[in-house]
């Protein structure tokens, strides 16, 4: 059984009722918003470009700073690569047909959501099966083809969209209360670095397997369409993305004097327009060649 509820791992690591917590950082949005940028940003960099940014960017030393008021001592550990764009129940044909749908979707993407006129809602993964299936919210993401089938999702809704614009490559972390972990020796302290992120490059590597089974399994299936984003859908995300994540920053800075969403934000963005341009020349370079006939 779980000793707290997942939604409640940031605050029972923090306090010291747990010693140390699996999560994501976008899930403690409400109590630390700059940790959103250490999750997943909507239209931003994939696994390959996080990894490089935590660990050889800066990012990493930037995120345990901001965990460090909360006792809290942070690494990566795991990522989901790309996602899928979620489970609806009607077909998204122009960027009219989100208002008013309640989908289950957090982080930033959520805010992008509300603000293209979704309502977006926030739970945990065990509740989403049951609240797709009773009506409860209109549409879901979750991860990609192997969980979504695990949780049931196929069995909910009839549409698949891709590409999963809102977590184009989300972080999980190992978050330890940070009063317990000075208390351990600094071999022990190495030991559970390097074993967080030799667990990291296993998740994302069973990512990567199970999704490509599952796909195959999906297509085979006759209740369920996949189905790519209309390009005005995407391209109309993309620019309430740049309009949300700027209105945010201004909104903390103003209204609750926190200028740290600010700074990751700015951290965040240097270091994706750089690996971008070098991205162009590399996987999406070659990508394009692989379509060559």
């Amino acid at each position: 059984g779980e000793l707290v509820p997942a939604l409640q791992v940031f605050d029972a690591v923090s306090q010291g009722t747990v010693e140390m917590g699996h999560g994501s950082p976008y899930y403690w949005a409400g109590t630390i918003p700059e940790a959103q940028f250490f999750s997943s940003v909507p239209f931003g960099m994939t696994a390959k470009g996080m990894n490089a940014w935590l660990y050889n960017g800066g990012g990493l030393l930037l995120w345990q700073e901001m965990y460090e008021p909360f006792n809290l001592t942070v690494f990566p550990m795991g990522n989901t690569g790309v996602q899928m764009g979620g489970w609806f129940r009607k077909k998204i044909n122009s960027i009219e047909d989100i208002k008013g749908l309640r989908m289950r979707i957090p982080g930033l993407g959520g805010k992008v959501f509300k603000k293209a006129g979704g309502n977006p809602v926030l739970m945990a993964g065990s509740e989403i099966y049951t609240a797709l299936e009773r009506g409860a919210i209109d549409a879901t993401e979750w991860v990609a083809p192997f969980h979504d089938m695990r949780l049931g999702l196929d069995r909910t809704a009839k549409y698949y969209y891709y590409p999963g614009w809102h977590e184009p490559g989300t972080v999980f972390e190992l978050m330890i209360n940070t009063s317990k972990w000075d208390l351990l020796p600094k071999d022990l302290q190495k030991i559970v670095e390097v074993a967080a992120g030799a667990i990291s490059e296993w998740i994302y590597a069973q990512m990567e397997f199970h999704n490509q089974e599952a796909l195959s399994k999906l297509r085979e299936k006759q209740n369920v369409e996949i189905l790519r984003y209309p390009d005005d859908v995407l391209i109309e995300l993309k620019i309430l993305t740049k309009k949300t994540l700027d209105e945010e920053a201004t909104k903390l800075m103003l209204e609750k004097n926190n200028p740290r969403f600010k700074r990751v934000y700015d951290a965040y963005e240097s270091f994706r327009v750089s690996y971008e341009l070098w991205g162009d020349l590399s996987d999406k370079a070659y990508q394009e060649s692989l379509k060559l006939e």
